[in-house]
């Protein structure tokens, strides 16, 4: 299967467990890979035969600006389930590190990775 990876899509936003990062907000760094057909467009070279990855990036964007969750889990399963509501992708793997989470003593990121695709969003309903 063919895929499209999309990195270092960086965005401000207000998804964390404790308040202040829900009203002071943190910088949030997504990776999108998505697992789609590409044959089609690698012969006719025209846009329409493949994925406008700048939507992916705009709704990215979009989800970490206005989404107020607790857990960045739960901020990665939307971007996922987003996307693959959306658009036309098998399977998407989303990527999504706080590169400054707040905790004492602590200079690393974390990071939440989850691979969602059709099959396992049919079975789930």
């Amino acid at each position: 299967m063919d895929c499209i990876h999309l990195t270092g899509i960086r965005c401000y936003g207000y998804t964390g467990y404790l308040p202040e990062e829900q009203v002071l907000g943190q910088w949030f760094e997504v990776d999108v890979t998505l697992w789609l057909d590409l044959s089609v467009a690698g012969k006719s070279d025209a846009i329409q035969d493949t994925l406008d990855y700048r939507s992916i990036i705009s709704m990215v964007q979009h989800l970490v600006k206005t989404a107020k969750f607790a857990l960045v889990e739960r901020l990665a399963t939307a971007i996922a389930e987003s996307i693959l509501a959306a658009h036309n992708v098998e399977q998407v793997q989303v990527r999504l590190s706080k590169p400054a989470a707040p905790i004492p003593d602590f200079s690393g990121k974390i990071t939440i990775e989850l691979t969602r695709g059709l099959k396992s969003r049919l079975l789930a309903n």
